[in-house]
Formats: structure tokens, sequence, C-alpha cells
């Protein structure tokens, strides 16, 4: 099959990803090494995601005062946070994310902004003191959900130089997932950051087409991350994020190689848009998604079978079945499309006959298996066209004799 459009895989979670972390990132490049695997999953119809217990997008808003002397105890606080809770800063007022200055920093007015690029010292470990992730030099874009969501809220809140350990519940960090084979399922981090430098994120303008295309697809490859964790909210922002790299205007000419690779990465982050919208039942955003890919590439087969699966959901089945039957035509061995357009040819059939049933109803003739032939079967007005005929022209036959018999008289 072309690779012209990638797909998130669900399996082992992969690890955020910015490219320059050695654990915390790319293991989701994987989804990018073969296209040989089978891109379009059956999904149940029915399916109903759970969406209760996954992390929200979260936005700490504007920095808090710096912690106090006389600072109170957080009232849900636990684990280290209950031996001297004075020292621990609730970062959210869920007592899920907490955070307790070590090393004090510069000031209030070093800390980073978002869209930053920062670089911190990190080292992350489990309830039970194991070393999960060691990392001197960890840089990512602040902000953008590049990294573990309890690192990214919390660098906006350390100064520059300082350095403090942070407790997250597992729902900021590998969530039910957890991360094959360090990390356990609903595994709550430690992690011990020092803030050591923040400069302003790249002009995009400025970039050469190389740095755009790396650029975008490590914002896609968290996408994926996110994807696989069923962090469809999330996902959709990361691919948002490398969308918007892409389109952004540029001083620098590109080659055609980089061009065209450009508007790979491109149909890469429409398609797992459209599957992460599809998966919230964003019909319409879906439906946009699959369209623009489809503006590009029109035989992409996984935008054609998306496209068909959201007119599917909103119940326009006389458009969705010649849409995947143009998918099938291009892979015609693909099972998945298959049984989806043999579900929507059935489904299609039975709307036809509602919908005849209720013409029938609305005309007054709700028995379709009556005999025709049966006058209990008729309206009354179902009068046979023959005499409907003859009483015609004898009513005008009388109209015309009257009016002989009034001119002779």
């Amino acid at each position: 099959m072309a690779s012209s459009g990638e797909e998130p895989r669900s399996g082992s979670p992969g690890r955020a990803g910015t490219g320059t972390e050695p654990s915390l990132t790319a293991d989701a490049a994987q989804l990018d090494t073969a296209e040989d695997f089978e891109v379009l999953e059956e999904e149940e119809e029915d399916e109903d995601e759970d969406l209760s217990e996954l992390p929200p997008l979260e936005d700490v808003g504007r920095p808090p005062a710096p912690l106090r002397e006389d600072a109170q105890p957080s009232e849900q606080g636990g684990g280290e946070a209950a031996e001297d809770p004075q020292e621990w800063f609730d970062v959210l007022g869920s007592g899920l994310l907490k955070k307790k200055t070590l090393v004090p920093g510069q000031g209030v007015d070093t800390r980073p902004r978002k869209g930053q690029d920062v670089t911190v010292r990190l080292k992350a470990t489990l309830e039970d003191g194991s070393v999960v992730e060691e990392n001197p030099a960890l840089t990512f874009t602040l902000g953008d959900c590049d990294v573990l969501q309890a690192l990214d809220l919390c660098v906006q809140l350390l100064e520059m130089g300082e350095t403090a350990l942070i407790m997250s519940d597992a729902k900021y960090c590998y969530g039910a997932q957890g991360r094959s084979p360090d990390i356990p399922p609903n595994a709550a981090l430690t992690l011990e950051v020092e803030l050591l430098a923040a400069r302003d994120g790249p002009d995009l303008e400025l970039l050469s087409g190389k740095e755009k295309i790396e650029l975008a697809n490590r914002k896609r490859e968290r996408g994926n991350f996110f994807y696989q964790q069923a962090d469809y909210v999330l996902a959709i922002n990361s691919y948002d994020i490398a969308l918007k790299v892409i389109g952004s205007s540029s001083k620098v000419d590109f080659s055609p190689d980089e061009e065209a690779e450009l508007l790979d990465v491109k149909v890469k982050c429409l398609n797992n848009l459209a599957a992460s919208q599809l998966k919230l039942d964003h019909y319409e955003a879906a439906l946009k998604s699959c369209n623009l890919v489809l503006e590009h590439q029109p035989g992409n087969i996984k935008a054609l079978f998306r496209k068909g699966k959201v007119l599917a959901q909103q119940g326009e089945y006389r458009e969705a079945i010649p849409i995947l039957k143009a998918a099938l035509k291009l892979e015609p061995s693909n099972k998945t499309i298959h049984a989806e357009l043999s579900k929507l040819v059935k489904k299609h059939a039975d709307q036809k006959n509602v919908e005849t049933e209720m013409y029938r109803k609305m005309l007054g003739n709700p028995s379709a298996a009556g005999a025709p032939g049966k006058c209990k079967d008729k309206l009354p007005w179902s009068i046979p066209w023959k005499w409907l005929f003859g009483a015609t022209a004898i009513a005008l036959g009388g109209v015309a004799l009257s009016v002989v018999i009034a001119a002779r008289n």
C-alpha cells in the first residue's frame, strides 16, 4: 500500500518525543519506519470511548506567585507532602500534581514562557525509588505537550537555575497504559528537574526545508504517542501544531524533494487528525480533514475510508457507499473496507425499506402485502379510471342536453 498517509497504531505505548530526548521521546517514530502493517483497522461501530480518565488539556495560565515560607499546606497532599506539607505547592489544586523547590532559582522574572525552547536536567523515579529516566539535557518546546504533561506544566513555574521535585499522578504521566517495560500502568512518578536554559523558539520563516520537516515530524510523532494513549484531545493538539509548522510562510527556498516531503508529512498529519476527530465523534471536523487530504491525493485510501466512515456515522449511506467502493477498487484485498461496505449496503437497504413504508403510511396505504385487487385495501377515492371517465361523459352529456332544451324554449 502506498505510504501517502500514516495512521497511528495501537499497541505498546510510545514515549514523549521531540527528537532530542533519549527515552521520554521518540519510540513513536517506529510508526513511520514501515508501512506494511494493516493501516485500516476495523473499528466497532458502537464503540464507546471512555474519556473520563483521560488527561485534559490542562493550562496553568498565569504563573502563581512564588511559594512563601508561610504557605498553607495542601489539604489533599500525600506521601512526602504529609511529612513537610508547607514546602509543597499544589499546581492544579487537585492534589494530583505538586511541586517543591529544592534549590531556589534566580527570581520569578527568569521563568520561561510558553513557546520557548527549554533545557532541563531530569531524573524520574517510581514510588519504590526505581530510576526509570535520567537525562542531563532534555530540550523541548514549552507548552506544546512535547513531553509528559506533568513536566510541561511544572517547568512553566521554575525559575532559572531552580531545582524542584515534582510528584505527579499517573494521569499526567503515562496513564493507564504505562510504558513498557519499565513503567507499569497507573504509575505515579517523582521528577527531579533543574531548569538549565530557556530561549525563544526558532523563526519558522527562516527554517530550512530539512529543519521544517524534522520539526513537523517531531510534533506528529508526539500526536501518535497521545493517540496510542487514547488521549485524542492532546493528539489533535499535536497534529494541529505540526500542520501550523508545515503551513507557515517561509523566506527560504525549498527543493522539489523537500516540498514533496513536506506534503507527505502534511497528508499524514491530516489523516491522523481525521482518525482522532472520528474517535471523538467530531464528524464535521473529520470530514474537513479527509477532504483536505483528498484535495492533494484523490486516491488516498485512508482518507476515502475515513470519509466513508464519517458519512456513514451521519446516516448518509447513499454518499458513503460510492466512496468506499472507490477505496475498495484501489485495494480490492482490504478486508476492513469489504466489511464496512457490506455493513453500509445492508444499512442503506434497511433505510430505504423504512422510508418506503413511511411513504406508504403517509399516502394512506400502510399495507404493502395486501392483494391489489381487493376492494378492502383500496381507499374510497381509489376509483378505476374507466368508471371515472364514464361518469364524466354522462355529466357532460347532461349539461349539453340541458343547453339544447333551454335553446328550444
